[in-house]
């Protein structure tokens, strides 16, 4: 949800067969001292500025947006990530505060300073409290999809797939000092706004247009910006934008999630060129399934969003990598997703290591050591595969 627009952000269509990629985060600023959720994003944007860095303002005035470059390869779009995430993290130092990935404050009030940009100025005179609490982290995956008509397609496709990689990205169990119970608090506090959570299926590009114009005719949104649906064609660029995923506490799970958020897209065109139709899903059930991987995460329950059939998140991740695994194999990434996956459903996700570590230490050790794993401190490497993540 950026108030500017860069180009720095988008994963244009190449002459290669695989399409770009490129990665959104969003990061919460912490104050060290009280380890409460700091109000400079405007100074620490002017700070990376300086650093070469063109860092972007989110809605609240405790949080960043970083952009990626247009990427070719997931080890070009690793080593960007690790790179952004280390001069983000400095330009926060230099302003007295620190960088964190998590869905949701850890800490904090429920209510913040909305950004001193017009386009959220706006927002929050025209929505309130519903801006002012809108202070969770997402990460968006852009993927290149130069033909308007054709994203809608894709868009079709992916859908289906939206509960498995919330269950496999939430982090943001721990909220304002507890546990929520919830793996994705952000997911649900996301699904506040009128056009948010699983889009409708859409037959044509043009029918596509037809309801955001009646949204906006609505008074619901400002503009067709706020199109928040979990995957749509971006507005401003010519991808695939996947936006259900929380931040990740690492860049090497972000770089996971992109490769699965390619390879689905990949898989879709693919599809696609064959003729052959996304199955449509009821909204209903794909609510449902959203619901209940917030609910429950990577480690727990999930709903197959076709036959609503109850199932483990692990065997909903495992068919999501059968259904993408040419596009993987093509890619050279079978074999490091499907050990990353693996990892996962022994380890579980951000939103795991969260409730672990509350039962183990106090929260401002949890706050302390949740900075520590959002800045990576080893040397970038230059890899073509997603590995797994630490835990």
């Amino acid at each position: 949800m950026s108030a500017t627009s860069s180009t720095g952000s988008t994963a244009g269509r190449y002459e290669s067969t695989t399409p770009t990629v490129g990665v959104e985060e969003e990061f919460i600023l912490v104050d060290p001292t009280s380890w409460l959720p700091s109000t400079d994003n405007a100074a620490v944007a002017e700070t990376a500025s300086a650093l070469g860095m063109d860092l972007q303002l989110e809605l609240s005035r405790c949080q960043v947006e970083t952009n990626s470059p247009v990427c070719q390869s997931i080890g070009e779009l690793r080593t960007h990530l690790i790179d952004m995430r280390r001069r983000a993290a400095k330009a926060a130092e230099l302003n007295g505060c620190r960088l964190l990935a998590a869905g949701a404050p850890l800490s904090g009030p429920s209510r913040f300073e909305i950004s001193d940009a017009p386009r959220y100025r706006q927002m929050g005179e025209r929505f309130g409290s519903l801006a002012a609490e809108q202070s969770i982290c997402g990460c968006h995956i852009h993927v290149g999809v130069a033909d308007r008509a054709e994203a809608v397609q894709v868009c079709n496709h992916v859908r289906i797939w939206l509960p498995a990689l919330l269950a496999l990205s939430a982090n943001s169990r721990v909220h304002q000092g507890s546990d929520t119970e919830f793996a994705s608090w952000r997911a649900i506090q996301w699904s506040r706004w009128p056009v948010a959570g699983p889009p409708p299926y859409f037959e044509s590009a043009a029918d596509f247009d037809t309801v955001v114009a009646r949204m906006v005719d609505c008074g619901v949104m400002l503009d067709e910006r706020m199109a928040y649906w979990d995957v749509r064609p971006s507005c401003h660029l010519p991808t695939v934008e996947i936006r259900v995923c929380d931040v990740q506490p690492t860049a090497d799970d972000a770089a996971l999630l992109a490769t699965l958020g390619r390879a689905l897209v990949a898989t879709a065109l693919g599809a696609i060129d064959r003729g052959i139709e996304a199955p449509n899903i009821s909204l209903e059930n794909l609510r449902l399934a959203t619901w209940v991987s917030a609910k429950e995460g990577v480690l727990g329950t999930s709903i197959d969003p076709v036959t609503t059939q109850r199932i483990s998140a692990t065997e909903l991740l495992r068919r999501l990598l059968i259904h993408v695994r040419d596009s993987l194999d093509e890619t050279g990434e079978y074999a490091s997703v499907e050990s990353a996956l693996r990892n996962k459903s022994v380890t579980g996700s951000g939103s795991d290591w969260q409730q672990r570590t509350l039962r183990q230490v106090c929260l401002r050790e949890l706050i302390a050591r949740a900075i520590q794993r959002t800045t990576p401190i080893e040397p970038a490497r230059m890899d073509t595969h997603a590995g797994p993540a630490p835990d």
